[in-house]
């Protein structure tokens, strides 16, 4: 489209130049027209252009593999595995809930500094597949990687909501061992001998 439009401005140059030398009025108006053709060329050949850039780059950015800091790559074929991305989930209108992520370095306004993390409660692989089948309302604070019972002191100080068990475990929460919050919905489920959720 460029090169078409550089020749057209070529045909109107002479045309024109052609015209005014021959005063023929037809000339002069074939001139303008192979103009405005030629601007109309120029403005799709610079769309096709960019268009062909923004193609590519796309392109680019998606086979581009991320690297860690010493230069290994962390994509298919890397001895690095690239890290889980996550997802947000959106809770009903009321705002998002985050996925845990690692402690920060902030305080909460219970003063508690947020890398004091209470322990994670050991449920065996079979409860934790039947945990994640279940509705039993927990209670989570975003972005923290533990799940809790209503009224566990680590709740104490931090904005809080319910979520079912089953949303918990699959955003990437994991069960507090302070409340043993997967023992409940085991139990009530039938699927704990007494004793907890170890069994």
């Amino acid at each position: 489209m460029i090169i078409a439009s550089l020749l057209l401005i070529l045909l109107a140059v002479v045309l024109l130049v052609i015209g005014l030398a021959s005063g023929t009025s037809l000339l002069l108006v074939v001139s303008i027209a192979a103009s405005l053709l030629a601007a109309v060329a120029l403005v799709a050949g610079a769309r096709q252009v960019a268009a062909a850039r923004a193609t590519a780059e796309r392109i680019r950015s998606r086979t581009r593999q991320p690297t860690t800091a010493d230069g290994h790559g962390t994509g298919p074929g890397s001895s690095i595995p690239a890290p889980p991305v996550p997802q947000a989930t959106d809770d009903g209108g009321v705002g998002w809930r985050q996925p845990p992520d690692p402690p920060a370095a902030d305080t909460p306004p219970s003063g508690r500094p947020t890398g004091d993390e209470p322990a994670v409660q050991e449920v065996p692989p079979q409860n934790a597949a039947r945990l994640a089948r279940l509705d039993h309302q927990v209670r989570v604070i975003d972005g923290r990687p533990r799940y809790h019972r209503d009224g566990c002191p680590n709740l104490d100080g931090w904005a809080h909501e319910p979520l079912p068990v089953a949303e918990a475990v699959e955003l990437g929460f994991t069960p507090c061992a302070s409340c043993g919050p997967a023992a409940a919905p085991l139990a009530e489920g039938g699927w704990l001998p007494s004793g907890g959720a170890g069994g």
